[in-house]
């Protein structure tokens, strides 16, 4: 068995088996290495060596977490959740629905527009979700729903639209990988050619949202974590330094290209102006690292199994072995080319992470089986979007559950992974290989 195979199965089995994801992610990445033939000491230091490269996204969510609590403390979060209550309260049924699919919609467009018009990523989540919790549950919204449509706002937006973090992956890393390895293609001709597998993801998001997880849901009404009763004696004076708070963490984020700035900024103008009092600001960030001190080591540790996973030299092997098998079937070669890069960034959950690895390995049998420079385009940009939608290691699953189990009542792998797997990477599966063939 190759060890790459061994390694993301044994994660992805223990985690369902309701194993801590850090310790699955380790024990998972010791086995593929003692598997592929590398000693204890050679593993060890492997998986050590990539620990490093997670610091700097761990140090991120820990200041975006002090961020969130900020705003929490500042009474902000408050006055949110106070009126959109005060609008259920008086719902009737049918409002109550509509309610629920405006509120659905709007988190939508937040998630869509992080990743392009105002590029953010992740960091508006455990902003704008904690507060909206205790309206879910009133409204009985299934949560597993919201964390489809987040999920599908992260990835699907930066598959076809090339602007912030679409620019990155469809020009910086899609083609400039694809066109280091061999292949000549326009760089406007490639989101195009992403159109197809994205459709894959709208259909996941219809039937997750309008069938799957339809029915209400009962969630006891608890407070988040870090949003605690506030008394907020002026109204006007938080939503406007809230605003303000937002607005300069964005610009600085923006300019810096740093979460960690970013959130540092946004707790500052909070102490500025007096909503968070500065004998507090410790306490703020104690309270943001707790809050996201799991998905941090989660991330980190991620990179150690993503290292382990390229020491092993099995990737190559893997897809060799793929071509052997498939000689010139495109139908055949397709679906092995997305499977297998379904088990290679499912291991390591970051597409941007993975493109440069597949690209080398995908791009030269993609020519030799005789796939078109725009269907190669797709099974490669769809094999590297696949890490990011469903799996554990992944910042679009991990970034939902940091805001959706802010009352602990969110489970990351059965309410986040397994939903955004069935609904996401199964449908980019199928149009990925349709892609590939009509392309």
């Amino acid at each position: 068995m190759n060890a790459v195979i061994i390694g993301v199965i044994l994660m992805l089995g223990l985690s369902l088996a309701r194993v801590n994801v850090i310790v699955a992610m380790t024990v998972s990445a010791l086995v593929a290495g003692l598997t592929s033939g590398l000693s204890l000491s050679d593993t060890l230091n492997a998986f050590n060596s990539g620990l490093s490269g997670g610091a700097e996204i761990a140090l991120s969510y820990a200041m975006l977490g002090g961020f969130a609590v900020a705003i929490s403390k500042s009474g902000l979060t408050r006055i949110l959740a106070n009126k959109l209550l005060a609008k259920v309260d008086k719902a009737d049924s049918e409002y109550t629905h509509h309610l629920s699919m405006g509120i659905m919609t709007i988190i939508l467009a937040c998630s869509i527009s992080s990743q392009n018009l105002v590029p953010v990523h992740i960091a508006f989540i455990p902003i704008l979700i904690p507060p909206l919790l205790s309206i879910f549950t009133q409204l009985k919204i299934d949560r597993r729903a919201i964390a489809c449509i987040l999920t599908f706002g992260l990835a699907t937006s930066y598959m076809v639209l090339p602007y912030g973090f679409g620019g990155i992956y469809l020009f910086s890393i899609l083609h400039k990988n694809i066109v280091d390895n061999g292949l000549e293609i326009a760089q406007n001709a490639v989101p195009w050619a992403m159109v197809i597998p994205a459709l894959g993801m709208v259909v996941g998001l219809i039937i997750a949202v309008f069938f799957t997880y339809r029915k209400p849901r009962i969630y006891e009404l608890k407070e988040a974590n870090q949003a605690k009763a506030v008394v907020v004696t002026n109204e006007r004076k938080t939503v406007i330094i809230g605003l303000l708070a937002i607005i300069a963490s964005l610009i600085a984020q923006n300019v810096s290209n740093s979460m960690i700035l970013g959130g540092l900024v946004g707790v500052m103008v909070f102490s500025l102006f007096g909503l968070v009092k500065w004998e507090e600001s410790s306490d703020v960030f104690t309270k943001g690292v707790a809050m996201m001190a799991m998905i941090g080591f989660i991330m980190i540790s991620a990179q150690g199994f993503a290292s382990v996973m390229k020491e092993t030299g099995e990737v190559a092997s893997l897809v060799q072995t793929c071509a052997d098998i498939v000689s010139s079937n495109k139908p055949l070669a397709a679906a092995l080319i997305l499977l297998v890069g379904l088990l290679i960034t499912m291991g390591i959950g970051s597409s941007f992470s993975t493109v440069p690895i597949i690209a080398t390995l995908f791009v030269p049998l993609c020519l030799q089986i005789g796939f078109s420079p725009m269907a190669t385009v797709a099974l490669v940009g769809t094999a590297g979007a696949l890490g990011d939608a469903g799996s554990p290691a992944s910042d679009s699953t991990l970034g939902p559950t940091s805001g959706l189990n802010a009352d602990g009542q969110h489970d990351h792998i059965n309410d986040s992974v397994i939903p955004t797997f069935i609904h996401f990477n199964i449908p980019l599966v199928i149009f990925g290989w349709i892609a590939a063939l009509v392309l």
